[in-house]
């Protein structure tokens, strides 16, 4: 790459890249992935490397399937890597939860922090000191500068900017200090960020496998952060110097990174180092085409695997998301994708995440399946000794007969519910159908921030009496729609432990469905005042007698 290219400015993205399909699976070739350089890179070496902070995603699946296939057409390597700089939100829990999703799926990886490699470690906690020792190195390479403003003086700064109409950024203020006030400010122990020293003028020129050639002007690159107070690294710099110690031929990632591309690329020519080939897969979305969300969709992969659906038939629909087998064939095993895979077969369009469709592919996989092998998927998911003895205990007291049991237990054995029968005792006395709503969307919401980790009965009381304490409702008030769009019954076994047994996401997909089903709520029309001349017979209910047959009711006519 010529060294003008050194410094990338940002044109409108939209404005370079391929314009997008509308349709869900691409049916024609891509042309730049014909073009694309990175086609012939050998041998292939490809990772995912998610942030463990909470639950794992729909989309990390999504990305990991195609790195994964990638290398595995080319006999090259799927590397896990985690993220975890984040010292204030990564947790160990999330990181368990996302490599047991990641298995679940069927996505094996080759090296990882479970099981080691040749590059490791491959957590980026344990890797802090190889970052300082690259940011000082642009330090002094004077490719990074330190940065002592306040969080005080960067805000300021940014309504400032605002004000005047340009770009809310860092304004550079420390990139241009003298050595002699850098020297004062570190002897006097003032805090400080290392960022990058972005180029200021001329363009960035990358391939990308999926858009062809994007440009972008340096001058619109913020001074990236690279290394924060606190020693740890931000994304930016780790994911650069991980992914070159690590040997990685290839990134593949999602396209809300394509405007960081260029402070990628300006960090791999700081370091004198060859960047990887680029591809960015276009981002899931919601049938409305806005990003796939919690609140449209459910995103959580344990949500799927609680609500019955089976791990191949989801592999199956996220490979739809952008993969073209060929002809209109729609149903294939990760083996035969692998097989006849091509980067040519991908569209850069923007795939609509249908569950709908999904429910439709996972019954064509139930369909299909022998009999014995359904048997030890059912056994496998809420049919297993293990969830069953989780139900008795609760269900127990509520029963006479064994026959009793399935009906008891039917809203912990299924998915979504339907409340068409129970929207009317959703809504509290003295509250409306709109406020009722938001009181369970914020519910969810606060739920996922208080209890990210440790979903027990005692954890899930305090963070729902706290929120009621919080936004003013009454327990009595709120406890009772809680349990509804829960459980859709006003009778249950204790909501808290409940809860629990149902699980963190599909209790809070049912919360949401049920904020939801508020919002389009109509409730039934009043029934007509009868006249004060009607007989009283015409509005009391009849009554049949212990024995007689059920007399005729009198007419109000």
């Amino acid at each position: 790459m010529p060294a003008c290219s050194r410094v990338v400015h940002l044109i409108h993205i939209r404005a370079v890249t391929a314009p997008a399909s509308t349709s869900e699976t691409p049916s024609h070739n891509n042309s730049f992935a014909a073009r694309w350089p990175g086609r012939d890179i050998r041998p292939v070496r490809v990772r995912i490397a998610p942030s463990p902070t909470g639950d794992p995603h729909v989309g990390t699946a999504y990305i990991a399937l195609f790195n994964y296939v990638f290398a595995k057409k080319y006999g090259g390597q799927f590397i896990l890597r985690i993220e975890d700089t984040d010292q204030t939100r990564s947790t160990k829990s999330s990181e368990d939860a996302i490599m047991r999703a990641l298995r679940w799926v069927g996505l094996a990886w080759d090296e990882g922090p479970d099981c080691g490699g040749p590059y490791g470690p491959y957590r980026q906690s344990e890797r802090t000191e190889l970052y300082q020792q690259h940011a000082q190195i642009l330090i002094d390479k004077g490719a990074a500068y330190r940065c002592f403003c306040t969080s005080e003086r960067l805000e300021a700064s940014r309504r400032a900017r605002m004000a005047e109409g340009k770009p809310p950024g860092y304004d550079r203020l420390c990139r241009y200090l003298s050595e002699e006030e850098i020297a004062q400010r570190l002897s006097a122990g003032e805090k400080y960020v290392i960022r990058l020293a972005m180029p200021l003028e001329g363009k960035t020129r990358f391939f990308d496998g999926l858009r062809g050639e994007i440009e972008i002007e340096n001058a619109t690159i913020d001074d990236q952060v690279l290394l924060k107070s606190d020693g740890f690294p931000t994304y930016h710099l780790a994911n650069v110097v991980d992914d070159h110690l690590m040997k990685v031929s290839h990134v593949i990632r999602a396209e809300e990174w394509i405007i960081s591309t260029p402070k990628h690329i300006a960090l791999y020519l700081a370091f004198g180092w060859e960047p990887p080939a680029f591809l960015h897969m276009p981002l899931l979305r919601n049938p409305d085409r806005s990003k796939i969300s919690k609140r449209k969709n459910p995103v959580s992969l344990d949500y799927y695997r609680d609500a019955g659906f089976f791990p191949e038939a989801l592999l199956n629909f996220l490979s739809l998301m952008g993969f073209a087998f060929g002809g209109d064939r729609e149903k294939f095993t990760l083996a035969e994708m692998i097989e006849v895979f091509d980067w040519t077969k991908v569209s850069a369009g923007e795939p609509v995440f249908d569950l709908q469709k999904l429910t439709w592919l996972n019954g064509l996989y139930l369909h299909e399946m022998p009999p014995e092998m359904l048997l030890s998927r059912l056994r496998a998911w809420r049919l297993s000794d293990d969830y069953l003895l989780q139900l008795i205990p609760l269900l127990r007291e509520r029963i006479e007969r064994m026959d009793q049991f399935i009906p008891s237990a039917s809203f912990f054995l299924t998915g979504d519910i339907d409340y068409s029968g129970v929207m009317a005792s959703l809504i509290p006395k003295g509250r409306d159908q709109t406020q009722a709503s938001q009181a369970l969307a914020e519910l969810t919401d606060y739920l996922e921030e208080q209890v990210r980790h440790g979903w027990t009965a005692e954890a899930l009381e305090k963070a729902c009496r706290d929120f009621c304490e919080k936004t003013g409702w009454k327990t009595k008030e709120l406890f009772m729609p809680i349990r509804i769009a829960v459980t859709g019954r006003a009778a249950s076994p204790p909501l808290f432990e409940t809860m629990v047994a149902i699980g963190k996401d599909l209790t809070r997909r049912r919360l949401r469905l049920a904020a939801h089903a508020l919002l389009t709520y109509s409730a039934p029309a009043a029934q007509p005042a009868v006249s004060p001349s009607a007989p009283a017979q015409a509005h009391a209910k009849p009554q049949a007698p212990a024995k007689a047959p059920p007399a005729k009711p009198v007419s109000s006519s």
